[in-house]
């Protein structure tokens, strides 16, 4: 067996949350393919042997590959014996995946070869019962929403502690605000360091940039409120699963105050041993 790879078969029925489940390992550094089929799994695999150095990967079967899932469970077993892998299987009652598929209004796979979503639901468990049979964890999603799901699968797969990829970074409000930050700061109110000629030229990377905006009483007590936010706000996405947070601070000019008020919040939050990317977006 190698001991090099962990592999994660996910599976299960439809509308159990399998893609929620794909993109959360793949959020925690996971290499995921969905839907392929089962006879070229091990040629997948020994091409990543050959050509990549993935330690984990996530690999999605279900019934949309219903013509190839006689060769699945033969698969699994096969695979077993060179790899550290894990069947994981997800499934929810009838009542539970009627719903979500009348929430979403999308079809299910079985849906045109069987007519109604009861009986789809009905052939796909039967489908989909050596699988099962096969998996090494089970978990029934039917009292679980995606946030819950996601937690649930970073907690067994180690990333409960894992922290999101935090962007932060400075803009100018007379060139519009980044369309994808999640959270916005205005420093606009505070002293403008334009205004004083020795500082005009200068940028708010520069330490005389910095000393002043760092000396102002409303700038000492506009970062306290935003480092006492960002510790709250961080821990929370951390418990959500996020993997992304991007935090914008703009000013007038995208210069002097939001550059040196991103430059010393980086620190602060490298302090707390995150690893912050700095962005000045209009410097």
């Amino acid at each position: 067996m190698s001991s090099e790879k962990f592999i994660v078969i996910v599976t299960g029925l439809s509308g159990a949350g399998k893609t929620v489940t794909i993109r959360t390992l793949e959020d925690m550094g996971f290499f995921c393919v969905d839907n392929l089929p089962p006879p070229v799994v091990s040629e997948f695999l020994k091409m990543l042997d050959e050509y990549s150095n993935f330690k984990n990967i996530a690999i999605g079967i279900d019934i949309r590959v219903k013509d190839f899932l006689e060769t699945a469970t033969e698969l699994i077993k096969k695979i077993k014996d060179n790899y550290n892998v894990e069947v994981l299987f997800l499934e929810a009652d009838e009542e539970t995946i009627l719903l979500r598929y009348k929430e979403t209004r999308r079809p299910h796979p079985l849906s045109s070869s069987y007519g109604s979503l009861q009986e789809a639901f009905k052939q796909e468990i039967e489908l989909l019962y050596p699988l099962r049979c096969s998996a090494d964890r089970v978990i029934d999603t039917s009292k679980l929403n995606p946030h819950e799901l996601k937690s649930l699968i970073r907690s067994m797969y180690g990333a409960e502690n894992i922290s999101p990829s935090i962007t932060i970074l400075s803009f100018s409000y007379k060139k519009g605000i980044p369309v994808n930050a999640d959270l916005i700061f205005d420093a606009r109110f505070l002293p403008n360091p334009y205004f004083i000629p020795s500082l005009t030229d200068l940028t708010g990377k520069d330490k005389p940039v910095k000393d002043f905006m760092l000396k102002q009483r409303e700038t000492i007590e506009f970062l306290r409120y935003i480092k006492e936010f960002l510790k709250f706000a961080i821990s929370g996405y951390k418990k959500e699963g996020r993997a992304y947070v991007t935090v914008a601070i703009g000013c007038t000019g995208g210069k002097h105050r939001s550059v040196a008020l991103v430059e010393e919040i980086a620190e602060y939050l490298k302090g707390l041993s995150l690893n912050p990317v700095v962005v000045h977006r209009d410097l």
